[in-house]
């Protein structure tokens, strides 16, 4: 695999990843409508079709990379999550948050790297 696929298919990854914690967006939101039945249906709804999608791709993007490396760029989900908190619930990052956060990216990082080195 040359080195533009290779980052294609992990941007891919990463996207699906996205698709994934974007269905806690929609959980939260659907906890938060209180009495509103209609509210609370609609992102009920939409968390279910985001995970339904989430399943069928990840089904697909799983044959492109070995198993460990694929469920190790899921633990992005943990950046991704925070990214969402932020934007749309107005959570405050702490050094710890971010500390966390680095980690696991570097340890991303190093998988997706450790993967391509070892295909040579």
């Amino acid at each position: 695999m040359n080195r533009i696929e290779k980052i294609k298919n992990v941007a891919l990854l990463q996207g699906v990843v996205i698709l994934y914690t974007i269905s806690s967006v929609m959980s939260k939101q659907a906890s938060a409508s209180g009495e509103d039945r209609l509210r609370f249906l609609f992102f009920f709804g939409m968390e279910f079709a985001v995970l339904g999608v989430y399943a069928i791709l990840w089904q697909q993007i799983i044959k492109r990379f070995e198993l460990s490396v694929a469920y190790a760029n899921r633990s992005m989900a943990v950046v991704w999550s925070m990214v969402w908190a932020v934007i749309f619930f107005h959570d405050t990052i702490t050094i710890q948050n971010i500390a966390g956060v680095a980690l696991v990216a570097a340890g991303t990082l190093i998988i997706n790297t450790g993967t391509e080195a070892e295909a040579k």
